[in-house]
């Protein structure tokens, strides 16, 4: 099952080596974290940035992503979205053009919440988890690439420090 570590006590305690330990025995999938059967109103998506073209187009590498998210987003309509990302291009932010992309497609834009200050994953990690204890979220479902999501899990169980359990999907 994905994200089964995700939700053991160790696994999401404060230690930086366990999370990391953790985080590297974790299997990498497509599919969708138990604890998003579990609690889909609790559990929000994080779907992490990616840079934009110089005139504030989404890359392929970031359509995967949302495609990923959009398809979770219609499997679970209780879940919350997030959208991180900074830097801005031709007056665009990440979180921008992301929400922008996914309303486009039917996702109502008061499900979608923008946290376009981050330049990095640690920040993404940081600024999002403001949001997730803002809002009272029981859980987070990182949405990124495989070569992306485990260092973006590992800084994620850093910053809400043992509060609430995240995991991940791979976007393809």
């Amino acid at each position: 099952m994905n994200g089964i570590l995700s939700v053991t006590p160790l696994c999401q305690g404060t230690d930086d080596e366990l999370i990391i330990a953790c985080s590297e025995l974790e299997k990498l999938t497509p599919y969708v974290p138990l604890m998003l059967n579990l609690n889909p109103k609790g559990t929000y998506l994080v779907v992490l940035g990616a840079g934009l073209t110089e005139d504030g187009k989404i890359r392929p590498v970031l359509e995967e992503r949302l495609e990923a998210a959009l398809r979770t987003a219609q499997r679970f309509p209780e879940s919350p979205i997030v959208v991180t990302g900074g830097v801005p291009r031709n007056g665009i932010t990440e979180a921008q053009a992301m929400k922008e992309w996914l309303v486009a497609r039917g996702i109502p834009a008061d499900r979608i919440i923008e946290e376009p200050r981050s330049t990095s994953t640690v920040e993404n990690a940081r600024f999002t988890n403001q949001v997730l204890l803002e809002r009272g979220a029981a859980g987070a479902v990182l949405v990124t690439n495989r070569d992306h999501l485990r260092r973006a899990m590992i800084n994620f169980r850093q910053a809400v420090d043992a509060r609430i359990p995240i995991a991940g999907i791979v976007a393809e």
